[in-house]
């Protein structure tokens, strides 16, 4: 147990190799722009049928006492969503794929390698792909005008950290899959969440029982972020989701190593 341990987990200090995962995926997907375009422009094509069509028929919201306009509304949620999404696809998906058929980490690991240094790799990869798609998106929201406070800067940043969190949690959750039938869960968890995390109306549109779940999705946190740092009207929840994002990443990327271990390691 202890050397299993010790194969998993690095020992202190830390010196992470998932650099190497991080440019090994670099190379590959590095002629495969399209993909990431299309990654892109979903969430954009999303804001201009929103900015253009659906804000025509709704008027805005109060937001911690500042009336934002619907399509101002929208837009952080879509980021907070699009970060989620790219998240989820390349820490599922892509993860299973290279685990189950492409055996990818067996061979990592019969290099100095551990199972931490693929799961931090891993995550990394994604957060960076997340970071390029939040980066133009925040740019196409500046264009149109629905940024309103200096803070946005951060929402960067924070996109970021609802990458480390989704993709943390979702490549844990991708060591217990079996096969892609088993990815239905996955989008039974993600289309409510998308639907029903105050991305397209406020929390208080629900009864007060609802209210409760819905805080609880870490979509809603994510949205709440993002949604404060873009319009300026930060709160104590802006504090509440950081720390739950925090948490959730960390606890997702020491059982997917853990895991990794058990599965890789025999």
């Amino acid at each position: 147990m202890a050397t299993l341990t010790t194969r998993v987990l690095p020992p202190p200090p830390v010196r992470s190799r998932g650099w190497r995962i991080v440019e090994r995926n670099f190379v590959v997907y590095r002629r495969g722009w399209v993909v990431f375009l299309t990654g892109f422009l979903e969430p954009v094509f999303y804001l201009f049928s929103i900015g253009i069509g659906v804000s025509a028929l709704v008027g805005g919201f109060t937001l911690n006492g500042q009336n934002v306009p619907y399509t101002e509304f929208v837009a952080p949620a879509m980021l907070a969503a699009s970060a989620m999404n790219g998240a989820v696809f390349d820490s599922t998906y892509n993860i299973f794929f290279r685990m189950k058929y492409a055996k990818l980490y067996d061979t990592v690991l019969a290099t100095p390698m551990r199972p931490w240094d693929v799961a931090t790799g891993e995550i990394t990869w994604a957060l960076l792909r997340g970071g390029v798609y939040s980066a133009g998106f925040l740019l196409v929201m500046v264009a149109m005008g629905l940024v309103d406070s200096w803070f946005a800067v951060l929402a960067l940043p924070a996109t970021l950290l609802i990458g480390f969190a989704f993709a943390g949690v979702g490549m844990a959750l991708t060591t217990f899959m079996r096969s892609w039938q088993d990815f239905e869960f996955v989008q039974l968890a993600i289309l409510p969440m998308f639907l029903f995390s105050a991305t397209f109306y406020p929390l208080s549109a629900y009864p007060t029982a609802l209210q409760w779940v819905v805080e609880l999705t870490p979509l809603y946190r994510a949205v709440v972020l993002c949604r404060e740092l873009v319009t300026g009207a930060l709160s104590l929840g802006s504090l509440a989701s950081v720390a739950y994002l925090l948490v959730m990443g960390g606890v997702g990327v020491y059982v997917a190593s853990g895991r990794l271990g058990k599965l890789l390691l025999k």
